[in-house]
């Protein structure tokens, strides 16, 4: 059975989230969007888990369902600890085989931090010590590193993370075998380094509003929907078929620079200047590409999966349109008529003909469709937390 699997994203009790992520709303946008099967995220929130007790329904082993959406067990923690005189700060993703093993670890974590605050608990662990606590009371729960290369909380971020996973995780490294690529890479570039060859590549949303999901998703083809075949798949990449990605230079950590002074690099440009920023002299945010170009020992990427980039229908719809955003009146109407018409947002993206689509389809949308499956884009690199601008052909 294929899937389309977006795993980390956020509820209603993590900080800056739309108070619209509740289940059901999650269930509803998660269909529209073509997605298969969807975490729950934040399993750790006491009043967030007693939602997923009392509305989730357990299909096969380690999947529920809800309104005929299929749901894993899933949530973030945020770290921060020191290593080597450095303060360290990683985001991991977290995907449990159950309710019942969410519980332990849960109660466990509540020793060591604030799980009532955030659905994102901010916890004084390093990653081995948090890894400790995780697999004593879940043996089988399967840690991905988060976004991989952003400047904070990451395990390769330019601000507090690492140049190998070794150095972070020890011989837990070992016991790891997915990363998430984040918003601003991709598979090309994770795989220009070589030691990252024996992890498997997964993207997600990190959605903090229904509208953001499936922007990334990890593609599986199963013979049966389980945890244990999740696991599997992801462990063996057999199973496993690749992903979809956001354009990673539509994402705000791609270059380096400051935001602040409207500075914005690529790598080679940052290195002529030291790093600082060249109107205020200030240290520059070094970007995801910087960090890459710095720890890749390939001048091409190995591929081991394919993988498709899209832009958010939305959005598409919102540029061709000359439209001030993507929650417009105009947008809406033309994003839900869509939808009406030719089915989900990533059939329409990625699969379905074009020439079947010109029914009251505005003008030049299909054109720019054509265009991202084409790769025919054009994007403005985002920076210091400013997202990447799109343009089409």
């Amino acid at each position: 059975m294929k899937l389309t699997a977006d795993l980390h994203l956020h509820s209603r009790y993590s900080n800056a989230t739309s108070s619209a992520m509740d289940l059901p709303t999650m269930a509803s946008w998660a269909r529209r969007k073509g997605i298969d099967l969807l975490g729950t995220a934040d399993f750790t929130h006491p009043v967030w888990r007693k939602a997923l007790h009392d509305q989730l329904r357990e299909e096969s082993e380690g999947i529920y369902t809800l309104n005929g959406m299929r749901f894993m067990i899933t949530g973030e923690l945020s770290l921060v600890w020191r290593h080597d005189g450095r303060g360290r700060r990683m985001h991991l993703v977290l995907l449990v085989p159950n309710l019942d093993e969410a519980e332990r670890i849960s109660a466990e974590l509540g020793k060591r931090g604030n799980i009532n605050a955030d659905g994102r608990p901010i916890l004084g662990l390093s990653a081995i010590d948090c890894l400790d606590l995780v697999w004593e009371q879940s043996p089988d729960t399967i840690v991905i590193p988060a976004h991989v290369w952003t400047p904070w909380y990451s395990v390769f971020g330019s601000k507090s993370g690492f140049d190998a996973m070794k150095e972070c995780f020890g011989s837990y490294a070992d016991r790891i075998f997915a990363i998430e690529t984040g918003l601003s890479s991709d598979p090309p570039m994770n795989r220009r380094v070589s030691a990252l060859d024996r992890y498997t590549l997964v993207s997600n949303s990190d959605a903090h509003s229904p509208a953001k999901l499936a922007r990334e998703a990890t593609l599986l083809d199963l013979e049966d929907v389980s945890f244990a075949s999740i696991a599997e798949a992801l462990r063996t990449k057999q199973g496993y078929e690749g992903t979809l990605e956001f354009y990673p230079e539509e994402g705000k950590y791609h270059y380096d620079g400051h935001r602040k002074c409207g500075v914005s690099m690529h790598p080679t440009e940052s290195m002529k200047h030291g790093n600082r920023c060249p109107v205020c002299g200030k240290p520059m945010t070094l970007g995801v590409l910087h960090r890459v170009e710095k720890l890749a020992d390939r001048a091409e990427p190995a591929l081991d999966a394919p993988y498709r980039s899209l832009v958010p229908l939305a959005e598409l719809i919102a540029h061709v349109l000359g439209s001030k955003g993507v929650n417009t009146k105009t947008v809406t109407t033309a994003y839900d008529s869509m939808l009406e018409r030719y089915g989900t947002e990533l059939d329409i993206l990625l699969e379905h003909p074009i020439d079947d689509m010109a029914a009251e389809t505005p003008d030049g949308v299909l054109e720019a469709i054509t265009n991202m499956r084409t790769g025919n884009v054009e994007v403005t690199p985002g920076y210091d937390g400013e997202f990447g601008a799109i343009g089409f052909g």
